[in-house]
């Protein structure tokens, strides 16, 4: 007997809409957690201006997100990235990839200098980030998750802020 392969499920990835927030914030909180409220990267987010934002839809319910973030590290204008959040029926499809994939495409039309994140190495290496020694958060972050993908500018120099 042979068993039919199931079919490949079709996401849309598209702009975040104001009317995408609360739903986008239900899901980074069921994805993080409150503890997420604690972390330096949450404290740049809080006072960053929100430059984009993306949502993965499958039959029209948001399942994925992905928000960026106008921060500056020394002279340097940046995307912020973080979080990305993935319904946990929806992770394994390659779709947190595909948001990622998104948020460098939105940082490469906008023209700033690179994109910043805080994550796992062997995650983000395969999308082109590297750890960026020189670059510091204004609070407690494990250096060697600090990364940086150049878009017009090699890795920057300094503390991250926002910027308008």
């Amino acid at each position: 007997m042979t068993v039919a392969a199931a079919p490949a499920v079709a996401f849309r990835i598209a702009p975040e809409q104001a009317s995408d927030r609360d739903v986008v914030d239900a899901l980074v909180l069921a994805a993080f957690g409150p503890g997420r409220y604690a972390k330096t990267a949450e404290r740049l987010r809080e006072q960053a201006r929100l430059a984009a934002g993306f949502v993965a839809t499958e039959d029209g319910r948001v399942v994925g997100s992905v928000r960026l973030w106008s921060v500056g590290v020394g002279e340097t204008s940046a995307l912020f990235l973080g979080p990305i959040a993935v319904a946990a029926d929806s992770r394994r499809g390659g779709l947190g990839a595909d948001l990622v994939a998104a948020s460098v495409e939105e940082a490469r039309r906008a023209g700033v200098g690179g994109v910043l994140l805080i994550g796992d190495p062997a995650y983000f290496e395969r999308f082109g980030f590297t750890v960026a020694p020189d670059v510091r958060l204004p609070g407690p972050a494990d250096p060697r998750r600090i990364m940086w993908l150049a878009v017009t500018a090699e890795a920057p120099s300094g503390v991250a802020r926002p910027i308008d």
